[in-house]
């Protein structure tokens, strides 16, 4: 029978140094010339006989993963489902300004930018050392800067990651040329105010470029080789008054598919994460898109 024992010897043996078990752990790794940290939440039904889902959860700008594990509820879903969630750090002058480097930076603010797919590849030979990971089973949940990173790590990284969810945060890379189709499940409200819905003013543009969500959703369902046509769903209203429209784009390449949410008149906000109001705008209670996202990558691990 294999025992948690019988891992870590196993783990020794390949070179790694410990093995983790349930809870919250810090961890670091070197980045180019930085050493950059990121937190592991290991669910309560882990089991180093049986590889694990993982998330990486990655944080919207000024913010943290110490911010980002209570924002998105993810640790909830970890324990439910029994995957493992991971919150990378981005970079930044204080923990309040971290962000990721996305694309889409004016030369000026690119030239100084780290390169952070390379990092979330680091975390991720990081996490595999220390814990059993089912490696057709990697996936990527990003709010805002962190969705927008999200897809720029499914643009370069598609090789690695079964399938991304997006919430809040659109394509800010001028060309996107995966080695293979990606999955996309997104989540947008039409009354977003720091990423608009129809992406970038003239004045933002100058400095920083960012799709709208419907230029963002026909990249992805012409590189997925999705149909053009989705179905679509208006989803009930049980909670509060924000309808929410579901648009599927199927029968992409290798079973891919491209799904986007739309929150009427909703802010920039998780679904279901009573967070918001403010400057972030109205949060909706009808959809939790923990669950969504959840169901979607199940339906689409690594072929």
């Amino acid at each position: 029978m294999f025992s948690t024992v019988a891992f870590t010897l196993f783990c020794l043996s390949c070179g790694q140094t410990e093995s983790l078990g349930p809870g919250r752990h810090w961890r670091d790794v070197e980045a180019g010339t930085q050493k950059r940290t990121y937190l592991v939440y290991v669910p309560k039904k882990y089991d180093p006989k049986t590889p694990a889902p993982l998330v990486l959860a990655l944080h919207g700008a000024t913010m943290s993963a110490r911010v980002m594990e209570p924002f998105s509820g993810l640790n909830g879903l970890a324990d439910r489902e029994g995957c493992i969630v991971v919150y990378p750090n981005g970079t930044g002058p204080s923990e309040i300004l971290y962000t990721w480097n996305c694309g889409g930076f004016s030369p000026a603010l690119a030239k100084n930018k780290p390169d952070d797919v390379a990092f979330l590849g680091k975390v991720l030979d990081d996490v595999e050392k220390v814990l059993a990971v089912d490696k057709k089973r990697i996936y990527v949940a990003g709010m805002s800067n962190g969705a927008m990173m999200a897809y720029r790590v499914a643009a370069e990284m598609s090789e690695r990651i079964a399938a991304i969810a997006t919430v809040a945060g659109t394509l800010t890379l001028d060309e996107v040329k995966p080695k293979r189709p990606v999955p996309i499940v997104h989540f947008h409200g039409t009354a977003d105010g720091l990423v608009p819905y129809k992406g970038a003013s003239k004045e933002t543009a100058a400095f920083w470029k960012f799709c709208s969500v419907e230029d963002t959703i026909a990249t992805w369902v012409k590189v997925n080789g999705c149909s053009d046509t989705p179905e679509v769903d208006k989803l009930p209203m049980p909670k509060d008054k924000y309808q929410i429209t579901r648009k599927s784009y199927n029968n992409g390449k290798n079973g891919c598919e491209v799904v986007l949410y739309v929150v009427q008149d909703g802010g920039h906000c998780w679904p279901g994460r009573p967070i918001g109001g403010g400057f972030l705008g109205p949060y909706t209670m009808n959809l939790h898109a923990n669950d969504v996202i959840w169901e979607f990558f199940s339906r689409h691990p690594m072929k």
